[in-house]
């Protein structure tokens, strides 16, 4: 294939030089002389392993040259890439300037053109800017020529001094596109390339750069932070976080990563609570462990925000452990909006099989009647009583039975999901789900 590649730093000068590689011929695209030049030399304008020889060897076959007009780019190829800069503004804000130049330029040489063109934004931008800045930039240029346009976001997952070898064999592969014969025309540039591959949405694939790198940084912060602690304490971190990365089955894993409702139960808030006391005493500053605590709070008041938002003033509640299968109510957030429903006035009635009085012993027993003893008075063990007494249902944890909801429900009723319970959607517009 015949691609332009717009913009010639670390991701694009990569990404033309593997294409380049692969078969395709490319044409870079840069204002600044100094990179086109050093392109058309056969030398790359960044330092990066094994771009050099892969920059050369292309140019020597003829599949890679530069130049800096985008219309001579646009009108010899049939995609084009953009891999501009996108970064920060004094105000954290993302610099968008230059994607917006150069799809001008490209919608413009379309337009001259007068042949189809396939825009691929590989430039990391937030979700929304596709719809919001790409497109409206592209046609509005191209004119009466936008029916030509065809447009997709393909994030790049490439480290800097490991790219190469990221491009070649990537953690996944997404494509976002409206139409699907855009994002298989875009999936095919990777079809020899190994890993997951993914067309969807282009607000999920612009989101998806996102989550990642918000997750790498909170992995830096996170074993920083368990650094800090273990060396105050005279113990080996890198030991300590070598037997943590063991663990696949929760602690690298997809495991507490589905967003949904806040965390609960008898361990993860009392042992962060005494982590982050233990680094007080210890004088320690620990931003990120410090703040898991307020943003489990803040997931409990959204909650609350969107149940109220309804305008229901009867609701019911399926599940108040804070997990499917236990009768733990110990620091169950379920038990925390309850309360917080029940002190705004609200009509609570709750099921949850797993926890009626006649059968709990012990701890848990004693927590019901020595610290809520009101809401044990709202337990019922009537699932379809219980749910038909709601104008809002809420879907507290995901015990098999409720997959039963649906059969449960009158017209009218609405259904806000805490858990993503498999098969609810097809409820409809009476359904929601708290942070989907």
């Amino acid at each position: 294939m015949r691609i332009a590649v717009f913009g010639l730093g670390y991701v694009g000068v990569v990404s033309a030089a593997c294409l380049a590689r692969d078969g395709h011929q490319i044409i870079g695209v840069d204002p600044q002389a100094e990179k086109v030049a050093l392109v058309n030399a056969g030398q790359p304008p960044i330092i990066e392993a094994g771009v050099a020889g892969l920059v050369a060897d292309a140019v020597a076959a003829g599949r890679l040259r530069a130049t800096s007009d985008p219309a001579e780019a646009v009108a010899a190829t049939e995609m084009s890439l953009v891999c501009v800069g996108t970064p920060s503004r004094r105000n954290g804000s993302l610099d968008t300037g230059a994607v917006e130049r150069v799809c001008g330029q490209i919608g413009a040489a379309v337009a001259a053109a007068g042949k189809p063109h396939l825009v691929v934004m590989r430039s990391t931008v937030l979700p929304g800017t596709m719809r919001g800045l790409v497109i409206p930039a592209l046609e509005a240029a191209a004119g009466g020529a936008a029916a030509l346009l065809k447009i997709a976001n393909n994030p790049e997952f490439l480290r800097e001094s490991t790219a190469v070898a990221d491009y070649d064999a990537p953690p996944k592969t997404v494509v976002g596109a409206a139409e699907p014969e855009t994002a298989a025309a875009v999936m095919a540039l990777y079809e020899r390339i190994p890993g997951p591959k993914f067309a969807t949405e282009l607000e999920i694939a612009e989101m998806v750069k996102y989550a990642d790198n918000a997750w790498h940084a909170a992995k830096v912060a996170f074993g920083n932070e368990i650094g800090n602690i273990a060396k105050a304490l005279d113990i080996d971190s890198h030991k300590v976080m070598e037997i943590f990365c063991e663990d696949r089955k929760l602690n690298i894993s997809p495991a507490y990563l589905r967003p949904g409702f806040a965390f609960g139960g008898s361990c993860l808030p009392k042992d962060l609570r005494a982590l982050t006391y233990k680094g007080r005493e210890l004088d320690l500053e620990l931003p990120v462990l410090e703040s898991l605590m307020r943003s489990n709070a803040v997931q409990i008041d959204r909650a609350v925000e969107r149940v109220l938002e309804t305008g229901a003033r009867r609701v019911a509640m399926l599940g108040i452990s804070f997990k499917a299968g236990t009768d733990d109510l110990r620091e169950s957030p379920q038990v925390a909006l309850v309360e917080r429903l029940i002190g705004k006035g609200l009509d609570l009635r709750i099921y949850d099989r797993n926890v009626h009085l006649a059968r709990l012993v012990g701890a848990n027993r004693a927590y019901i009647e020595d610290r809520i003893p009101h809401i044990s008075r709202l337990l019922s063990e009537d699932l379809a009583g219980v749910a038909a007494h709601g104008e809002l249902v809420i879907l507290g944890n995901s015990d098999p039975e409720f997959r039963r909801l649906p059969e449960l429900l009158s017209p009218g009723q609405r259904v806000l999901d805490l858990v993503r319970l498999a098969g609810l959607e097809a409820i409809g517009a009476g359904y929601d789900g708290v942070n989907w």
